[in-house]
């Protein structure tokens, strides 16, 4: 978007006499609120409209300061976006489904589920709210579970309150009327909806089949959720026997799985194992037989280089089993205890004893008795030799993963497809990826992938599958004909919901249905937030117009930490359900780091919360110092940053009021006045003016081409350097021109040169006031509003052009401004030294600098002489080339050859 002139015009507001960042917060976030002023528009043009799939943070206590960081991020992009004319659609969600918000609502309030109680409608908490203290699961009380999701609703909608809060005072640009919960109605709706045509496209399907469990939170996991952690353990060296009682060893880590034991793998190409391939052994105390076969997962230097495969162990066992179609012998329950029942595959009376001794235990308990039986048997070579191995947990969870056999969802994703693996390799190829080096990150999640993607979920805050069975005669459900809603009917809940064609009683009854129980994963609502936001497959005229005008969306920030989980599970239903990808772009933060550079994290204790640094530094300052990190790359939590960002903010409120101030006494007598004026660029005519002009123009170019590149730290670093240098050099060659001061010799400048410093100042200082909105969005209303009275937002005006800038410089160089400011920096060097007052006249001085330097300080000699009070002669030495490389001195040096003071300006005396 264009301003469409190059005269700039303002309605100059009265000043305050005094100018401070404290309570501009408050001021603008209210102004903002009743204008309406980051309101979506609803533009029909798709062209026209930029839209942001934001991430919904988890709503689960509370944010911490490396929220604060990524958000920022977003906001400077969507306030650019804005002031290009775009009308930006910015929603805001809130995650409020998932493990982080049960376990939260179990601590906050001292309950847990029990499926087999009643609904209570008087039900009270034991607790509202324990002070962070943790309560164990035997002191929880136990209630239903649509008392315990009312429990979670409340509390989400409290901490709801608390983080829209924060996040209006950190002064995103939220359009606050777009916000949507992923437990509400309609994202229920579309998830649910999204699911069903997975369903019918085959592309969603339910599996018995071992999946990695977490016996805490009684629930499967997928691949995406886990963690490798190092875990201390014992390596076992166990003698499995062929008929005739020769022995052949293993080494395990895992006895207490020896009864599940199937065969034992060796690699093809070891020599030591190739003779025995395809004969038998017995297992240690329970005498199965099992056979001796080949995979080339088995390594050869790990243990002995043989390993047994039980079903089941780790994530190696599941691929021989898959691979080697070997039996299914699980012995470990969903709760992480060895069955009951003894196994029939276990015949041998010696190891049904055995194996009733270990029934009902827990792994490690179980561990001891095998390991002693061995012991007993002599089939333990030795004693345990202690280890450590890497092990898979779920991300939020203590324990490590079991491997459960059970009847779980899943969903295409390319981990068994490799048409589909190839074809999201290349949906990745056309995603933009800011910084691009994130890209290899996602490139290498779907290549590993081994597996499909597990959606199901054994918990109760959550979307439920749309789904039913029908019980048979026996009172068993069929699983393998689901009864399914119509799209019209969702969202359902079908442990409420009764299924077209039944009624209530036919619930859990011979002949009638029973509902899924599971829930889906969180992700899988987080991995339709496009489709959610912008009301995708909604029937009505207004969302369909919505949809057409924000999908495919444009931008999805996130964490580098869930490339694996959000960003790919995203791409995949957008791919599956819309054939596109589901933004144009992706921009990653990085972690926040603590001051010994640590990542932040509640489990370590080192957050520090977002409110703290706002109260004292202003929200201007903090996110100073977050937009100052650049994508992808760890920040430091640097309060030292933060006061920088205050200083910027004070700076552009003090010098955009002495700039206003100027030339108001001439025709209106005192400073506060209103007053209306333009800033022509044909008005611009002094070389050292259009100099400023000139390197305005290159900064204004420079930032625009950062921004659209999505690199908002490094056009924050242009525009702030700038500034610094127009504030600190210009405003001091100029103030004395611009107030029409006559110099030393009493020679007044021209109205010409004064309206021209006039003029760039306040075409300099209105140009500032925009580039910096993105990131200043307080400060910069305030300035606006000063300049700009009756105009609207700063927030909602054009993003400066290069044009105007251009004309006021005419072929002016920036550097002569780099020249001058350098050259008063000698000049009060020398006052410096000296230890003289700043307004003490120079008599003569002498100044040196590169021949180039000399024709740019010569241009703007007057404003030099008058800023440093040089009375007298004033000299320029031209240095050849050679001279400056001989003293090692930079091309852009000055330096004073010779000068003389006059005496220091007498003291007032004090009254």
């Amino acid at each position: 978007m264009t301003e469409g002139k190059s005269i700039i015009n303002a309605n100059l507001t009265p000043l305050p006499d005094k100018v401070g960042v404290d309570g501009l917060e408050d001021k603008w976030r209210a102004v903002w609120d009743e204008d309406g002023t980051y309101k979506f528009r609803n533009t029909r043009d798709r062209k026209a409209v930029y839209s942001i799939d934001t991430p919904p943070p988890t709503v689960s206590g509370s944010l911490h300061v490396g929220h604060v960081f990524s958000y920022t991020h977003t906001d400077v992009i969507a306030r650019y976006k804005r002031m290009r004319g775009y009308d930006v659609f910015y929603p805001m969600g809130w995650d409020d489904n998932g493990l982080p918000t049960e376990r939260r609502v179990q601590n906050y309030y001292g309950v847990r589920v029990d499926v087999s109680l009643p609904y209570d409608p008087d039900f009270k908490p034991p607790f509202e709210g324990t002070d962070g203290k943790k309560i164990d699961a035997k002191d929880q009380v136990p209630i239903s579970r649509k008392n315990f999701i009312e429990l979670c609703e409340r509390l989400t909608a409290q901490d709801e309150k608390l983080f829209e809060a924060l996040w209006r005072k950190l002064g995103l640009s939220i359009d606050w009327s777009q916000t949507y919960h992923t437990i509400g109605q309609h994202p229920r709706r579309v998830a649910q909806k999204a699911f069903l045509r997975n369903l019918a496209r085959g592309e969603a399907y339910q599996q018995d089949a071992p999946g990695l469990w977490d016996v805490t939170f009684q629930t499967a996991v997928a691949q995406a959720e886990l963690e490798s952690r190092e875990y201390p353990g014992f390596y076992h060296k166990v003698a499995f026997r062929f008929e005739d009682g020769t022995p052949i060893y293993i080494e395990t880590t895992r006895p207490e799985l020896l009864a599940a034991c199937t065969s034992l793998i060796a690699n093809p190409n070891d020599e030591r194992y190739k003779q025995y391939f395809g004969q038998e052994v017995y297992s240690p105390l329970f005498k199965v037989k099992v056979p001796i076969l080949a995979h080339p997962a088995a390594e050869m230097d790990k243990g002995a280089g043989i390993a047994m495969c039980c079903t089941f162990g780790d994530v190696t066992d599941v691929e021989w089993w898959r691979d080697l179609k070997l039996p299914t012998r699980p012995i470990i329950q969903r709760n992480g205890r060895i069955v009951m029942d003894t196994p029939d595959w276990i015949t041998d009376p010696a190891g049904r004893e055995v194996f009733a001794e270990t029934a009902g235990k827990t792994t490690f308990s179980a561990r001891k008795i095998i390991v002693d039986k061995l012991r007993e048997s002599g089939d333990l070579d030795g004693e345990p030799t202690p280890t450590k191995r890497m092990t898979n947990f779920y991300e939020k969870g203590d324990k490590p993963l079991e491997i459960v056999t059970s009847r779980q969802w899943y969903l295409k994703n390319g981990g068994t497809d490799a048409k589909l693996n190839a074809e999201l390799i290349e949906r990745g190829k056309e995603l933009e990826f800011h910084p691009d080096f994130m890209r290899v990150r996602y490139e290498n999640w779907v290549h590993g992938l081994n597996g499909d993607w597990l959606i199901s979920r054994q918990r109760f805050f959550g979307v439920p599958f749309p789904l039913w069975y029908p019980v048979n005669a026996s009172g068993e459900p069929d699983y393998d004909r689901p009864i399914t809603p119509s799209e019209d009917r969702l969202p359902i809940d079908p442990t409420i919901d009764v299924p077209e064609g039944y009624d209530e009683s036919q619930r859990d009854v011979p002949g009638g249905f029973t509902a899924e129980k599971d829930i889906m994963d969180t992700w899988a609502t987080s991995s339709v937030t496009p489709q959610i936001v912008t009301h995708w497959a909604e029937p009505d005229e207004a969302s369909k117009a919505l949809f057409a005008s924000t999908f495919p969306m444009d931008l999805r920030p996130q964490g580098q930490d869930i490339i694996r989980t959000w960003l790919f599970s995203t791409v995949d239903r957008a791919h599956l359900e819309n054939k596109c990808l589901p933004w144009a772009h992706a921009t990653l933060s990085g972690w926040i780091l603590d001051p010994d550079h640590k990542k932040m994290s509640k489990s370590k204790g080192n957050v520090v919360v977002p409110n703290e640094p706002i109260e004292k530094f202003g929200a201007d300052a903090v996110r100073y110092w977050a937009a100052a990190a650049r994508l992808g790359l760890d920040a430091t939590y640097d309060i030292g940053q933060m006061k920088i960002g205050r200083r910027l903010a004070i700076k552009l409120l003090n010098a955009t009021k002495f700039a206003l101030a100027i030339g108001r006494e001439d025709e209106n007598h005192h400073v506060g006045a209103a007053a209306e004026t333009s800033w022509n660029p044909a008005d611009v005519t002094e070389p050292l003016d259009r100099a400023a002009m000139a390197k305005l123009a290159l900064v204004v170019r420079q930032a625009t081409e950062a921004l659209e590149s999505y690199e908002h730290s490094k056009a924050l670093e242009t525009i702030e350097s700038y500034f610094w240098q127009f504030c600190d050099d210009y405003i001091e060659l100029v103030k004395n021109r611009a107030y029409g001061t006559p110099d030393e010799h009493g020679n007044v400048p021209s109205e010409k040169a004064v309206k021209s410093a006039r003029t760039a100042l306040g075409l300099g200082l209105d140009a500032f006031a925009r580039l910096l909105a993105p990131y200043l969005p307080y400060a910069t209303e305030e300035v606006w509003s000063w300049m700009h009275a009756g105009s609207g937002s700063v927030h909602r005006a054009a993003w400066p052009v290069v044009d105007p800038y251009v004309e006021a410089a005419t072929g002016a160089s920036p550097e002569l401004l780099t020249w001058a400011g350098k050259a008063v920096e000698q000049l009060r060097k020398i006052k410096s030294e000296a230890k003289v007052s700043m307004k003490t006249p120079i008599l003569s001085v002498a100044l040196s600098a590169a021949s180039e330097g000399v024709n740019a300080i010569h241009a703007a000699l007057g404003d030099i002489a008058q800023a440093g009070r040089v009375v007298g002669k004033f000299d320029l030495v031209a240095k050849h080339a050679e001279e400056s490389a001989a003293e090692d001195a930079p091309e852009t040096e000055v330096a004073v050859e010779a000068s003389e003071l006059g005496e220091p300006p007498a003291k007032k005396p004090k009254h």
